[in-house]
């Protein structure tokens, strides 16, 4: 039989963050739960600040039958002259029966002993209490607390339980909290807990008692709301996504509202002003032609008809954080831009202060610059370099450490460096993300890459090397951005060779060269997003001898993955593949003489001559290059058709191997194609 059944876990105010990180998983711990019970059915998982539900509209009401098999020993293993031996009274043991009450089976070509029965199911209000404490106990939202007498922990405490199955209230407690037929609606509406008579009843109340339990409900208010602001007030509201989430999971009865802060303020950066409202009152940004105005949205809980009192609190809360923030910033003006005070601030033993890295990166981005015909302008790298890190002993990046390098390009225009200095201070962590954006001028890229690649060779140069999933020092996105940047500004960068050039620059007697040079093979993928893992590591682990030129390695993957998903690839693969197996044990960079004079077939004939034309071609790229090799499919069917590779005349042979070793050189100068799995 299938019945209705609701289960709410009533909660103090949940905190927006650790309930949204475990989202994604709450509802598959549940399904988890049904399916270890068997009763696996379809629900729907609600929540807002002060609950989480779990709707079904069809539940089974009590588990299905089962028939539980028990397989033993071969009968002519388990009975001997007609007496069952000791393997076959532990099995009857194991069975919980006598030994005449097992029968025979065949299992795998075998006369085994076996038995069977029949487990009734249990009734679901039996074991929903077994169920639900499983899943909330499952739950993981970081830290967690103890309340009252309770030895276990939950995120907040649970304050009621209310779990209807059809009509019945179904008995079971959680965290010492019976269940009962009751709810609490919003607190403005009703404080005392309100009687509820059936599942229908619970979401009447609710909606009577200004709750919307629905999450996406919440999220449409709020933006048809934003909606109407906005025609009102020929604004716009800046609607981040994340803060939006956190807001439609702190409220029961959304609604949002305008609010106004002093006009003087607007002296600060535009993100300083958003970073204080977004990130310390969740308040939205609003925006008119463009520009940041001195106004804000406020998404309220409250329930009332007259709002401005709310709005009033609101704007008296942001006030002084305002007020601190243009304090700190006019104080950072008058001191300027200095690194004064790095040469305290440790930034890992082993490698010394903040200021002796900024030596470093200096030596670093010379010896970058250096590769590039672009004129950069010695001064505006130094200065770039130097000042990079000043606004780490601002005011402001103490208080708001997310604005750092932000904060130092508003500073270095303020104090008159040049546009082109305050981006690339400005850009100098960028890329920040796999989808964020990259440094926009060759300043910014060499300034970014230098620092990336100070970090990445100073870090493996101490033994502090990435395992697993832990990489504290974010090594791996520093590999793809060095890589990103490089291919994007087209630097020609050979990271083998930049290692060794800067070796005196790390401690010595530290064998990390191969170190990189392996996390860096590795790390590939992650910057070739979307290709096949096995066409970069076709081009990149070729031989022992590791050479990273980056913009080499670029235009090798991007033709090898074009001319991958090509049917002419496809086609030829195989026929390459049987190459590949003929030359197996021949060395791939040494040179294939093939003596004309050898040959005894056209075949032979046909094939020198096609293979030749193909590499002695000149291509405009990689790709053209590729396909002209490829396309010497055909002459190598015909040769494997008509020759005897491996013929018993050595010189023979060694000349045919040299025939398609010749061939399959050129195609392994830019990948070892053996290696790619369609």
């Amino acid at each position: 039989m299938l019945k209705p059944l609701l289960i709410e876990i009533g909660v103090e105010e949940l905190p927006a963050v650790p309930l949204l990180k475990e989202l994604s998983e709450i509802e598959k711990k549940w399904v988890t739960v049904l399916e270890k019970n068997a009763l696996v059915g379809e629900f729907e998982f609600y929540y807002t600040p002060r609950r989480l539900v779990l709707w079904h509209r069809e539940f089974k009401t009590r588990q299905d039958d089962r028939v539980e098999e028990f397989y033993g020993a071969p009968v002519e293993i388990a009975i001997k002259d007609g007496v069952p031996t000791p393997a076959a009274l532990g099995f009857a043991k194991k069975c919980g029966v006598e030994f005449d009450q097992l029968s025979h089976a065949e299992k795998g070509g075998k006369e085994v002993l076996y038995y069977s029965r029949t487990v009734e199911g249990r009734s679901s209000s039996e074991i929903l209490g077994e169920m639900i404490d499983q899943w909330i106990k499952s739950l993981s939202f970081g830290k967690s607390m103890r309340w009252g007498s309770n030895q276990e922990s939950f995120i907040r405490p649970i304050r009621w339980v209310n779990v209807t199955l059809g009509e019945e209230l179904v008995d079971m407690e959680l965290f010492g909290v019976r269940s009962s037929s009751e709810t609490y609606v919003h607190r403005i509406s009703h404080f005392e807990a309100k009687k509820v008579d059936s599942i229908q009843h619970y979401f009447e109340l609710l909606k009577t008692g200004s709750v919307d339990l629905y999450p996406q409900s919440r999220r449409e208010s709020i933006l048809n709301a934003f909606a109407t602001l906005e025609k009102e007030h020929g604004i716009t509201i800046e609607v981040d996504e994340n803060l939006l989430d956190e807001v439609v999971a702190i409220t029961e009865h959304p609604t949002p509202l305008l609010g106004k802060f002093d006009e003087n303020f607007l002296e600060l950066p535009p993100e300083v002003i958003i970073t204080s409202m977004k990130e310390h009152q969740r308040y939205f940004p609003v925006f008119k032609d463009g520009k940041l105005i001195n106004a804000f949205v406020v998404v309220s809980n409250a329930l009332c008809e007259d709002f401005s009192k709310v709005i009033e609190g609101n704007e008296r809360v942001l006030r002084p954080r305002l007020s601190d923030a243009l304090f700190f910033y006019r104080n950072d003006l008058k001191k300027g831009l200095s690194t004064a005070g790095l040469e305290k601030v440790v930034f890992m033993n082993g490698l010394g202060t903040l200021a002796e890295k900024i030596k470093r990166e200096k030596v670093v981005a010379s010896t970058i610059a250096n590769l590039i015909y672009d004129n950069i302008n010695p001064d505006h790298l130094d200065r770039a370099m130097e000042f990079a890190k000043a606004d780490l002993m601002s005011e402001m990046v103490y208080e708001f450490t997310e604005l750092q390098g932000l904060m130092g390009h508003y500073y270095a225009l303020a104090l008159g460096e040049s546009a082109e200095v305050a981006t690339a201070i400005k850009e100098q962590y960028l890329p920040s993300g796999e989808d964020s954006a990259l440094p926009s001028t060759m300043l910014s890229a060499i300034v970014a890459m230098a620092m990336k690649v100070d970090t990445l060779i100073g870090m493996f140069s101490i033994g502090e090397i990435p395992t697993g999933s832990r990489d504290p020092f974010a090594l791996r996105r520093a590999v793809n951005g060095i890589i990103k940047i490089a291919v994007a500004h087209q630097i020609p960068l050979n990271f083998s060779t930049l290692i060794d050039q800067l070796a005196s620059l790390y401690p010595e007697g530290k064998e990390y060269k191969k170190n990189i040079e392996t996390f860096i093979i590795e790390r590939l993928g992650g910057a070739y997003v979307g290709i096949n893992p096995s066409i970069i590591q076709s081009v990149v682990a070729k031989d022992s001898h590791v050479d990273l030129d980056i913009l080499d390695i670029d235009s090798k993957i991007r033709a090898v993955a074009a001319i991958a998903s090509s049917d002419s690839f496809i086609e030829a693969f195989s026929t390459f593949k049987r190459v590949s197996n003929i030359l197996k044990d021949e060395a791939m960079d040494k040179g294939f003489n093939v003596d004309e004079s050898l040959f005894e077939n056209d075949a032979e004939r046909t094939l020198f001559a096609s293979a030749r034309t193909a590499i002695e071609a000149d291509y405009a790229t990689l790709e053209e290059r590729l396909d002209a090799l490829f396309a010497l499919k055909a002459p190598l069917d015909n040769f494997f058709d008509n020759v005897m590779v491996n013929a018993e005349d050595l010189s023979v042979r060694t000349n045919r191997k040299a025939l398609v070793g010749m061939i399959y050189a050129e195609i392994y100068s830019i990948a070892d194609i053996k290696n790619i799995t369609l």
